[in-house]
This record gives C-alpha cells, sequence and structure tokens, in this order.
C-alpha cells in the first residue's frame, strides 16, 4: 500500500475511507467512522469533503448482468474515417446517448475506440450493430470481439 505522502491533499484516513468505501460502499457513516477511527462526525465531514474535491463520484450497486438479461459481454473496437476534433466530438456525443454502451475510451493503436457493450445474446448484439453501431457518426468499422469468459472486471483501484 502507498502512503499519503504520494497522493497530495490526502491524509492515511482518507485513503483508508477511500479503500474501504470502494470495497463497501454500503458501509454507514457509523461504520466506517469505527473502522478509521474518528469519530462519526468527523467521517462525515471528511465523506463529504472527497465528494466535493472530486475523489469520490458516486457509490452504486453491482448488478450481476446475467440476472437481468444482459449476459453477453461484447467488445467493440470501432474505426473512424477522418482523425479530426470534429469527428470525434460527433462520435462522442452520440455514443454517449446509447444506454447499451458501457465504457468508450478513445485509445491509441489500430482503433481509435473500444466500447464495452452488454447484450443479452449474440442476435441481440447483431441487431444492435446493424442498426446502431454503424449508423453512429463517422464509422468506417468496427471489429468485434465476443468475451468468453470475464476474468476480472470493475476491479478495486490500488493506490
Amino acid at each position: 500500500m502507498s502512503d499519503s505522502s504520494n497522493h497530495p491533499g490526502l491524509d492515511r484516513i482518507d485513503l483508508r475511507m477511500l479503500r474501504l468505501l470502494q470495497g463497501n460502499g454500503r458501509l454507514s457513516n457509523a461504520e466506517l467512522a469505527q473502522q478509521v477511527a474518528v469519530s462519526p462526525a468527523t467521517c462525515h465531514r471528511r465523506t463529504q469533503r472527497l465528494f466535493a474535491e472530486g475523489y469520490l463520484s458516486g457509490v452504486r450497486a453491482m448488478v450481476v448482468p446475467a440476472r437481468v438479461g444482459k449476459a453477453a459481454l461484447v467488445m467493440v473496437g470501432v474505426v473512424l474515417d477522418r482523425s479530426t476534433p470534429e469527428s470525434f466530438a460527433a462520435f462522442e456525443q452520440a455514443v454517449a446517448s446509447l444506454d447499451f454502451v458501457l465504457d468508450c475510451h478513445l485509445v491509441a493503436g489500430d482503433f481509435d475506440y473500444f466500447l464495452k457493450i452488454r447484450v443479452g445474446d449474440m442476435e441481440d448484439f447483431n441487431r444492435i450493430h446493424g442498426e446502431r453501431l454503424i449508423a453512429l457518426p463517422g464509422v468506417r468499422q468496427t471489429r468485434t470481439f465476443f468475451v468468453m469468459k470475464e476474468v476480472a472486471d470493475n476491479r478495486a483501484l490500488v493506490f
């Protein structure tokens, strides 16, 4: 574990709070305060500061995809027809409105973007691909990778 000297603006209590919340976002303020050995009032103030300063962006439950009909994970590499700020902006704005896209990353290498998509099955993806993905602005080519096994997904950050 790193110490707080590697994280300006955060002390060891802040770092411990971040690690604990990342591991279990359902911890109550009282439980968190007890685990970091501060008063509940101090813990609440510190938590609020961590949100205000952008160290924490939210807390949410992790839904099991298969239980809600989204068992298939698909990665899609996208190549745009132009590499201009305007074409990137148009693509990013369009992809941000697609609720089936979990992640979208601008990358270096053979592709311009990688998309992480959850769908029910291959038929569901084929429909989405034909109707929505290839219609995104500036898309020249896509390459699809069906995930066969999720070895590590959405792991906690190490800091």
